[in-house]
């Protein structure tokens, strides 16, 4: 059976989570461990290393009241750090913003987090529903992994 985990790890001045999936196989039991630094979560927009133009165009997207910003990449790839970036240069008091995420890779203060649970029938579908009646200024969806949650997630509202 596959599992998913995660462990918290401090290592000298670093924390750090290691997320663990492991999938059965003919040839035994694969593992793959990924190492989220904390402090990646803390990264200012400014700071996110991108090209002065298209950083200008994220900015100007992120304080549009209206739109869709869309994050594709392979895994490692820094999607999750930008678009936390991109949270924490909105987060202020005046906003309701809102995430639906698998997992919740780091905890940003005044956003409300929302992790899927499918043992528990808790879909991005549904959380994303759920978000929607919540008057949000902004929400973050982690992953479109259905069609289902894609048609919620560019739907006006």
């Amino acid at each position: 059976m596959p599992q998913d985990g995660r462990v918290s790890l401090s290592l000298g001045d670093k924390n750090i989570d290691v997320r663990v999936s492991t999938l059965p196989s003919s040839y035994g039991e694969r593992i793959v461990l990924r190492i989220l630094d904390k402090q990646s979560a803390q990264i200012n927009i400014d700071d996110l290393g991108l090209p002065t133009s298209i950083l200008s165009n994220y900015k100007s997207s992120l304080r549009d009241p209206e739109g869709i910003i869309l994050f594709t990449g392979p895994t490692g790839s820094g999607k999750t750090t930008t678009m936390y970036a991109g949270l924490r240069y909105l987060s202020d008091s005046s906003q309701n913003i809102l995430t639906v995420e698998d997992p919740i890779e780091y905890t940003l203060s005044g956003i409300g987090q929302t992790q899927v649970n499918t043992k528990t029938g808790y879909t991005f579908a549904k959380g994303l529903r759920a978000i929607l009646r919540q008057d949000p200024d902004v929400v973050m969806v982690g992953e479109m992994r259905d069609v289902e949650t894609a048609q919620i997630g560019i739907r006006p509202v």
